[in-house]
């Protein structure tokens, strides 16, 4: 019988390997470029004349059509905003060299290749929970300040909470911040926003694209039981000297991009640079701009800087270095004086295997972040984060088919204190090392697009493994509609640690989840150990009813099977400081998007529900917003679209607070048993209501911008704007001081006015 069965094998076998050597099929496989700057372009759709067999670009621009008939063939690829390409190219089954392909950008935007081209990534993508998020569509906001930003950008996304202009942190779909990992250019980011809820640390003229994963992501990433925001950064010009120079009210900017070796096809090797430094003034150009909005000045001074440095071969080999510092500071007065300071930098490479399938990227990276607040009411706060990453990945194309796999090893140095409403101390400082593994692989089955993937995150300090399975699927209906759903489980080991006293939260410290737990179970389920929990599901519904439009529709469960949290109800040094808690977030989106010609308009509908079981209440989290409406409008018109008007309006239900009962006398801490209680000075204590049991008043404003263009040059544009944020002048609160019971609000109108100079 074992005899039997090798021989059966040695025949399968073998009749594989005839198959093989008969098969006249080869590849095509190329990246795509940008002619004018050769930038990468990802995303572009790649078809295979005369036949259905095609695919899209990656995030570096690279395809690969396989299973083609040996002999000469053309391809036609086409991308949004440039003319399509037709080549010929000579297919063999025994090479596969890289071909390289530059398309031009055009001046009259084809609006079928558009819809095209989308089309064909909805349809051999799954992307359930993600958007895609380029350059052109952050310019379509109302530049606040004159400078379009993706923080504007990101809060008229389906399940993205902003808690508002000023102490701004994003939330998305019942997770908080620590709960969403940041990428930059594969590099862990914390933070990326500043004290003005209106910008973020990334410089848009930089960005290639980001990609936002708010539920149900796939296995490539790990670490994080909420979200991801990947990241990524453009090449600088690899054809020409080039740069932007941006003024305007609140703050300036410089980009500046090049070659040290231009980019030629004789040229086997390039090498481009591109750096951009953006900061804010705002503190200074208030106190004579808007007096109006405060005396003393709007207090938000930030300064960020960026460096790239590309180095790329013939065959489309690349290394990246890069480098950032991000800083921020603002001093509200008579609350408080907040501050933080973030670097980092490391390399990226790509490497392509000649003559096969493989893809080879990696990142080894480290970041800094510190942050301080300094209150009133309440001691000191301070916490820092360091953080080293090293990541593989590896994919194998298969004709419409991808296996992807990698690792990725992170640790992580957390030091926080931080002083109880009690007088009590909180000190921690801890090394936390982790180790990802994971397997995905994306399958084409007719109309069915299938992903299954399986990632095993291992947390040492933890003693801790966890098997964490990942799935992804589409169904084409009809070329128009497309059913899908992801889900998945996740694990966390990094916390952080609010104040349930702030009205609003400004500090978010960062801490390792305890070693040490005193609960053995939660909720009737027993613990293993205290890292974090959470387990998604996601379903939605894809609908183009006309060809200039498209309707998406998720629904979303969050289940937070277990939390850390710092123990609200420590009194005395002998109790916990932490306890295990568990929650829910849930709801859904609408999301509809019209773009035909020069029009473009979005809606989107959010309801969510977002609480927290701590083992003796329920409540609502400070960030659970009920419903949110996002309205966006652009219009161009004039010569080659020179006037350009945008409008943003926003709604949203208000955010749950904790309500002040009463104040009392507090005695201060007696160090030793001889001291005289009745010397002590008495200070002021303050009685809470039941955590989140009040709600704010509701949110809503109004942005409009207007642009001109003047196109000096084939090479130079300037630009001119003016808007408002806050047009009507709506008073949304943003603090009450709990001791003067004084409110303070969001910012008023404020209008702006920027020139910038491309060149």
């Amino acid at each position: 019988m074992v005899i039997r069965h090798r021989w059966l094998l040695s025949l399968f076998l073998l009749m594989i390997n005839i198959s093989v050597s008969f098969s006249q099929t080869g590849s095509i496989k190329g990246i795509v470029f940008d002619e004018s700057n050769g930038e990468p372009i990802g995303f572009a759709a790649v078809l295979l004349k005369g036949t259905t067999n095609g695919t899209i670009t990656d995030d570096n621009g690279i395809f690969s059509i396989n299973g083609v008939p040996e002999g000469e063939h053309e391809i036609r690829i086409s991308y949004i905003g440039y003319d399509s390409l037709v080549a010929a190219v000579t297919v063999s089954a025994k090479s596969t060299p890289v071909q390289k392909y530059y398309i031009r950008r055009h001046s009259i935007e084809l609006e079928g290749m558009e819809i095209r081209a989308e089309k064909v990534i909805a349809q051999t993508e799954t992307r359930v929970a993600v958007i895609n998020i380029t350059p052109k569509q952050i310019t379509r906001m109302p530049s606040i300040g004159g400078v379009p930003d993706l923080a504007q950008y990101l809060q008229v996304l389906p399940g993205v909470i902003f808690t508002g202009d000023q102490g701004g942190q994003l939330y998305i779909r019942g997770g908080t911040p620590i709960q969403n990992k940041v990428l930059l250019d594969g590099l862990v980011v914390y933070n990326p926003f500043h004290s003005i809820g209106l910008f973020s640390v990334f410089d848009t003229d930089i960005l290639k694209n980001a990609q936002v994963y708010t539920a149900g992501f796939g296995a490539e990433y790990g670490g994080r039981i909420s979200s991801i925001m990947d990241i990524k950064t453009r090449d600088g010009n690899k054809k020409r000297l080039s740069g932007k120079v941006d003024v305007s009210t609140f703050s300036s900017k410089v980009v500046l991009e090049g070659p040290f070796a231009k980019q030629t096809e004789s040229r086997n090797t390039s090498v481009s640079f591109v750096l951009s430094l953006k900061g804010s003034y705002l503190e200074q150009s208030s106190k004579w701009l808007y007096k109006y909005a405060d005396a003393n000045g709007l207090p938000y001074n930030y300064l960020d800087g960026y460096g790239k440095i590309s180095i790329e071969t013939g065959n489309g080999n690349k290394v990246n270095l890069f480098g950032f510092s991000f800083n921020d500071k603002v001093r509200y007065p008579n609350i408080a004086t907040f501050k933080w300071n973030s670097w980092g930098g490391g390399t990226s490479f790509l490497f392509i295997p000649y003559n096969s399938k493989m893809i080879i990227e990696g990142t080894v990276a480290i970041s800094s972040y510190k942050i301080d607040l300094d209150e009133e009411i309440t001691p000191e706060r301070n916490s820092s984060i360091n953080t080293m990453n090293i990541g593989m990945d590896f994919s194998y194309l298969t004709g419409k088919n991808t296996l992807s796999y990698g690792l990725e090893v992170l640790g992580t140095w957390t030091d926080y204190k931080f002083t109880s409403a009690y007088g009590l101390g909180i000190r921690q400082h801890n090394f936390n090392s982790e180790l990802g593994l994971y397997l995905k692989y994306k399958w084409t089955l007719k109309k069915f697009l299938i992903e299954p993937g399986f990632r095993l995150q291992a947390f040492a300090s933890q003693s801790s493994v966890s098997p964490e399975p990942r799935l992804a699927i589409k169904y084409n209906i009809t070329d128009n509609v497309r059913l899908k759903l992801s889900a998945g489980l996740y694990a966390q080991n990094i916390m952080s640690a609010t104040s349930d006293q702030d009205v609003v939260n400004l500090f978010y410290g960062f801490l390792t989840v305890p070693e040490n737990i005193v609960h053995d179970s939660i909720r009737g389920r027993k613990v293993k150990s205290s890292v974090q929990k959470a387990q998604h599901a996601v379903f939605g519904l894809e609908w183009d009813p006309i060809p200039s439009m498209t309707i998406n529709i998720e629904g979303y469960v969050k289940n937070f099977s277990q939390l850390t949290n710092i123990n609200r109800y420590q009194i005395f040094n002998t109790d916990e400081e932490f306890i295990l808690e568990s929650g829910i977030a849930y709801g859904g989106d609408i999301n509809a998007k019209w773009e035909y010609k020069r029009f473009y308009f979005s809606v989107v509908y959010s309801l969510n529900w977002v609480t927290r079981n701590d083992g003796i209440i329920i409540y609502r989290t400070h960030f659970d917003r009920r419903h949110n409406i996002n309205l966006l409008a652009s219009y161009s018109f004039g010569k080659r679209n020179c006037w350009e008007i945008d409008v943003r309006w926003n709604y949203g239900s208000g955010f749950p607070f904790t309500k002040t009962r009463g104040f009392y006398p507090q005695l201060t801490y007696i160090e030793t048993l001889s001291g005289d209680i009745i010397k002590v000075n008495e200070d002021l204590g303050i009685a809470l209501d039941t955590i989140n049991r009040g709600q704010l008043p509701d949110y809503h404003r109004l942005d409009v911008n207007i642009k001109r263009r003047f196109f000096v040059s084939e090479t130079c544009l300037v630009e001119v704007g003016i808007g408002a944020t806050n047009m009507y002048n709506y008073s949304n609160i943003f603090y009450v001081n709990r001791v003067t019971a004084e409110k303070i609000y969001q910012l008023p109108i404020l209008w702006s006015a920027n020139v910038n100079v491309s060149f």
